[in-house]
């Protein structure tokens, strides 16, 4: 795989509630020059009051409590328009296609690879991904 940087820091917000997976998409999107925070629930993401200042949002689809789709619904009504790259273990496509017709940039299964997700946050915040 190829080192990707962004050229200005941008934050991304990932919210899962698989802690392996948030450190990793964590530490992949460091090394690529995001800054990245990670919530281990849509309710703990809402609470937090930071998600209005993210550029692009990865969010699982399934968690405990408020799914990925719920959460989505809540920022759209609030007025909140960011970029969001779904990532689910439990997709089919009809999920994929679901995800997409609300608005996702992308809807990625798990296990995605890191150019995969690194293209999707590309596309949802209007760049072009780095050859």
């Amino acid at each position: 795989m190829e080192k990707r940087v962004v050229a200005s820091p941008s934050r991304i917000a990932i919210v899962d509630d698989d802690p392996s997976l948030r450190e990793a998409v964590k530490g992949l999107l460091r090394s690529a020059g995001f800054h990245a925070e990670t919530f281990a629930s849509a309710e703990d993401a809402l609470s937090s009051g930071r998600l209005s200042g993210a550029d692009c949002l990865v969010l699982d689809i399934r968690m405990p409590g408020m799914s990925g789709f719920e959460l989505q619904e809540r920022l759209f009504a609030s007025g909140a328009l960011v970029p969001i790259v779904f990532v689910t273990a439990h997709g089919d496509e009809h999920t994929r296609r679901r995800a997409l017709e609300r608005g996702a940039v992308d809807c990625l299964r798990k296990p995605f690879s890191d150019d995969a997700l690194l293209d999707a946050i590309a596309r949802a915040m209007g760049t072009a991904a780095p050859a």
